[in-house]
């Protein structure tokens, strides 16, 4: 027997996880982040401190707002595939429930991520604690039941002997790929420094191996049969197809049977840029390349997709098409009425192919895709490259971020215009360079992404995409990447004020209410994002031209810190139209005539809307 407090217990316990798949370790949980506070400095922040003296290799990073953290364990789990997350401790109150907007970022996305925030007394000697929330109905609420919904796990440790079966519990939904998400484990703070006597094999080595589920081998017929009867078929490539490493898979039943592959945000780079069949990016951000060959396919296999509305553009997008889903969840492979073929992308991806033998496309079909990508292909060449001495649009902004990057290097970002932007326009040759977080589209997700990201691939270059809406979300993130020493490229785009909003409000009929950074009188505010990311210690250039722009560019990648490279472009220069739409219901009855105009063309927009409810 072993005696720790509870702290200590789940620090020495979290240090021996691993997770396999492969024949690949790696540690599961190689870090904490946190804030302290006084519902886990005792606790916890005992048990971190003493760490190494202890002989337990659990690392502790300093952050500087709760919600960043999880954003950053996220961005690390996306970036190992799902193999490896980072553990995050906070305190009760506020530390806790700043933990939500990311955990339901990190839920939603299917990426896994330890919260461990603090909790009031479970002896309850005390009530009320600073922080607590008294609630009538019972003195067992508190602020972290914010977090169940949002958690794939949740749990409470009331006394220490709960703690191993929450433990190996939590373990198991971080390392399974088909559930997966934000774990919360919310520790009392006076549970945290209560010692136990706990068995040695609690904190033996134990490694949790990843699964690769192979498909029902039925239905894998009922999948063939399927697309080998189509004649326009579209592979949709979503996330799940890189988590798996399916990549390779994905890329030889392409090849093999000549079917186009089209991408969602976490699906992109899953087949090169340049590939032949590589139509690019579908949906409400996509390619009218893409759009057009998801209008007339009859048959779209859909691999490691969640068919969010921005993918089926709200169900407009596809049209009579048989849909087959590849997915590790039958919640995913169930959806738009579609052959389930529930297993690993990649064993799942081989045994399709294999079933569907030497069934291919015909050439004609071919010549259309390479068609269509090459008339796309020269729309985005007009809109990345500017006059290198005019002001910047928002689309030569990502050209000449994406010239900039080498091959294995990596673009971060999240909410507002950007993402639709660098959906259609990023060319990707790599299946980790591409990391837009768009589950969630979470505004602040960006430099603590970015930090996630360098983490969990130090050896690649980060640039880091963000909005001035996005970076006065969260900047202060730029502090924690100047102390731990991890070196971003962040490119700071000002259009003043929240450019996809305001675009987005001026087609319903709000005028752009609210989505311009001005003063009460209309003038722009004297902001200086610029001396405020060098206030936060980060070096910064600033650039007025696409000239300068390159430039700062090229002096960034070759820092050896964080560096903000600053540049101000027109909100009202939107990037290409890939001619999708998407449902945001207009106001039935309005006085302005922008309105009425705006729910014409939506009534019109919501006719194309498909069910998909024939059975496949």
């Amino acid at each position: 027997m072993r005696r720790l407090t509870v702290a200590q217990a789940l620090v020495a316990f979290l240090a021996r996880q691993w997770s396999e798949r492969d024949g690949q370790r790696r540690r599961l949980i190689p870090a904490c982040f946190g804030i302290f506070g006084h519902g886990n400095v005792a606790g916890l922040g005992e048990a971190l401190a003493g760490a190494a003296a202890a002989g337990v290799d659990l690392p502790y990073r300093l952050c500087r707002n709760e919600q960043g953290m999880v954003h950053t364990a996220a961005a690390y789990a996306r970036m190992t595939d799902r193999l490896s997350t980072l553990a995050c401790t906070t305190s009760i109150g506020p530390g806790a429930t700043n933990l939500v907007t990311g955990a339901a970022g990190a839920t939603i996305n299917r990426l896994p991520v330890l919260l461990l925030p603090g909790d009031i007394f479970a002896t309850r000697a005390a009530n009320p604690v600073l922080q607590e929330l008294e609630d009538v109905r019972s003195y067992d609420v508190g602020v972290t039941d914010a977090l169940r919904p949002v958690s794939r796990y949740w749990d409470r440790i009331n006394r220490p002997e709960q703690l191993p079966a929450a433990l190996l519990a939590a373990m198991r939904v971080l390392t399974d790929p088909a559930e997966t998400g934000a774990v919360t484990l919310a520790l009392p703070q006076d549970v945290q420094a209560e010692a136990y006597d706990w068995p040695e094999e609690l904190f033996a080595e134990r490694t949790w191996h990843v699964p690769r589920p192979r498909p029902d081998e039925a239905a894998v017929r009922r999948a063939a049969r399927i697309v080998t009867a189509a004649h326009r078929p579209v592979l949709l490539a979503g996330g799940g197809v890189i988590y798996s490493g399916a990549t390779d898979a994905l890329r030889g039943f392409a090849e093999r049977h000549g079917v186009p592959v089209v991408e969602t945000q976490a699906g992109k780079g899953a087949l090169p840029h340049g590939h032949p069949l590589a139509a690019g990016a579908v949906g409400v951000t996509g390619s009218a390349a893409a759009n057009e060959l998801a209008a007339n396919a009859d048959v779209v296999i859909g691999v490691g997709t969640r068919y969010s509305d921005f993918t089926t553009a709200s169900g407009t997008v596809f049209g009579d098409a048989r849909f087959v889903n590849l997915n590790i969840t039958g919640f995913d492979a169930a959806k738009l009425s579609g052959v389930q073929v529930v297993g690993d992308a990649r064993e799942s991806l081989a045994a399709l192919g294999a079933a569907c033998a030497d069934w291919a496309t015909l050439p004609a079909y071919r010549s259309t895709v390479a068609d269509l990508g090459a008339r796309w292909a020269a729309v985005v060449d007009r809109a990345r490259h500017a006059d290198p001495q005019a002001p910047p649009t928002q689309a030569a902004v990502i050209g000449a971020v994406n010239d900039a990057a080498g091959p294995r290097d990596v673009v971060v970002c999240a909410a507002g215009s950007m993402p639709g932007d660098l959906h259609k326009l990023w060319r990707s040759t790599d299946p980790k360079a591409y990391h837009v977080e768009y589950g969630y589209s979470c505004m602040g997700y960006e430099i603590a992404g970015g930090i996630g990201v360098k983490l969990a691939a130090p050896d690649r270059e980060v640039f880091v995409l963000v909005g001035d809406g996005s970076y006065l979300m969260l900047p202060s993130e730029l502090v924690t990447a100047v102390a731990e020493g991890v070196k971003l490229v962040v490119v700071l785009v000002d259009n003043q004020g929240f450019a996809s909003i305001g675009r987005l409000s001026e087609s319903v009929g709000a005028q752009r209410l609210g989505t311009a950074y001005r003063d009460r009188a209309g003038e722009p505010l004297p902001v200086d994002l610029a001396a405020n990311a060098a206030s936060l210690g980060a070096e910064v250039i600033r650039a007025t031209t696409m000239a300068e722009l390159r430039a700062g560019l090229d002096a960034a990648k070759a820092a050896d810190r964080t560096t903000v490279v600053y540049v101000s472009t027109d909100p009202m220069e939107p990037g290409p139209d890939g001619g999708a739409w998407w449902d945001v219901p207009v106001a039935e009855v309005s006085t302005t005539a922008a309105a009425q105009t705006a729910r014409a063309a939506y009534e019109t927009g919501r006719k194309a809307r498909r069910a998909h409810l024939r059975p496949s």
